[in-house]
């Protein structure tokens, strides 16, 4: 939950303090990871599939949407 905090003013004029600048998930490479529409957390394309729905391609994990296995094959010989 959100904790309030005071702040005051810097004599240089600034209320905050910078950041460190860039991203949370960089260094993965470019558009490795992707936010599932389900659960919202970011996942590596290569643990989730797409489902298309009638305007957009839309990402879910593995996690939300299990991968379907493949069927086991039928023997050809007769029982």
């Amino acid at each position: 939950m959100y904790k309030f905090e005071e702040t005051a003013v810097a004599p240089s004029g600034l209320r905050y303090t910078s950041k460190e600048g860039g991203s949370p998930f960089q260094g993965l490479g470019n558009g490795e990871t992707l936010s599932c529409i389900k659960c919202g957390h970011h996942k590596l394309r290569r643990n989730g599939s797409f489902k298309r729905y009638v305007t957009a391609l839309l990402f879910f994990c593995f996690d939300c949407k299990p991968a379907k296995t493949a069927l086991p094959a039928k023997s050809a010989t007769p029982s």
